[in-house]
Parts: C-alpha cells; sequence; structure tokens
C-alpha cells in the first residue's frame, strides 16, 4: 500500500520545467475551472508512473475526496481510496507530522509506503516504535515534486518486500 500526498509531491511547490504537458490552455492562464492555479503544474505521467508500482494507492492528502475529483482525472488514475483526517488534536510526540499515527493505523498491521513532503525523521521513529510491518515513510522534495529518484526508491522497496512476504 502507498500513501500519497498532493500538495509538495505532485503539485511541486516550484513550477515544473517547459517540458511537462500543462493543462491549462496556455502561459497567461491563472486558473483553471476548479479555482487553484498549481493545478497546472501536475505532471500528468505521474498518474501512469503511480499505478506501475505495486500494491494499492491511498490519497494521503487534505485534499481528502477531492483529490479522485479534481486530481485524479488529470493524472489518469482511477478512483482511489481516501485517508479521512480526523477533527480531534491528539497529542503527538515531538515532532511527529499530525498525518502519522493515522497513516500507521489505517495500514492495519500491514507494510506501507508514505509518499509526502514533510516527512521527518521523528516520524520515522515513531513508526518504527509503533507499527509492526515494515514501512518507507519516503520525503518527496517540495520544490521539485515527485520525480524518477523517488519513484525508483519506492519500487525497490516495495519490489523487496515482496520478496520477503
Amino acid at each position: 500500500m502507498t500513501f500519497v500526498d498532493v500538495d509538495g509531491v505532485l503539485i511541486p511547490f516550484r513550477a515544473r520545467s517547459t517540458g511537462v504537458r500543462r493543462f491549462g490552455s496556455g502561459v497567461g492562464d491563472a486558473v483553471d475551472g476548479f479555482g487553484n492555479p498549481l493545478l497546472d503544474r501536475l505532471d500528468p505521467a505521474d498518474g501512469g508512473r503511480l499505478l506501475a508500482l505495486p500494491g494499492e494507492l491511498v490519497w494521503a492528502s487534505t485534499w481528502m475526496a477531492e483529490a479522485n475529483e479534481v486530481v485524479a482525472p488529470r493524472l489518469g488514475l482511477p478512483v482511489l481510496a481516501v485517508v479521512d483526517w480526523p477533527d480531534d488534536d491528539e497529542e503527538l510526540g515531538r515532532g511527529v507530522h499530525w498525518k502519522t499515527v493515522r497513516l500507521a493505523r489505517w495500514a492495519a498491521g500491514r507494510a506501507f509506503v508514505w509518499l509526502d513532503d514533510e516527512i521527518t525523521d521523528a516520524d520515522r521513529r515513531w513508526v518504527a516504535a509503533h507499527h509492526s510491518q515494515p514501512a518507507l515513510l519516503h520525503r518527496v522534495d517540495p520544490c521539485l515534486g515527485l520525480v524518477d529518484a523517488d519513484l525508483a526508491a519506492v519500487r525497490r522497496w516495495l519490489e523487496k518486500q515482496e520478496a520477503t512476504g
């Protein structure tokens, strides 16, 4: 199972290189029909690259259901499961991201990958101490978004899990 964040992972904070096909009609586009000017930063190839990974993809983003409505169609992804975030402010250990505990619970004792731009060593330590199965918490550079090196690292890890599992 691979948890995928949107902002900073699929929508980098910096505009992508000019080699990436954009969704807007031209350079002057400020926003699309969804009112988000950053959707132009999505790389349509990311959908196929994510689908090529072994296992299930799950949205782990504050976009929640809108990830299926707005992001998935632009990437050619099917409707994916969505992690619902609780409204409570559960007290976590120092530096642990607010998503960490919920994702470990969602994985329910299964191995998982988490692609996010806000992962830290505190999250890795928390998961190692509280999750019984292997987990790869892979930080994506939010300025670049998801790149080939990220996907290669995830693929290697997932294939290793399949081989040992």
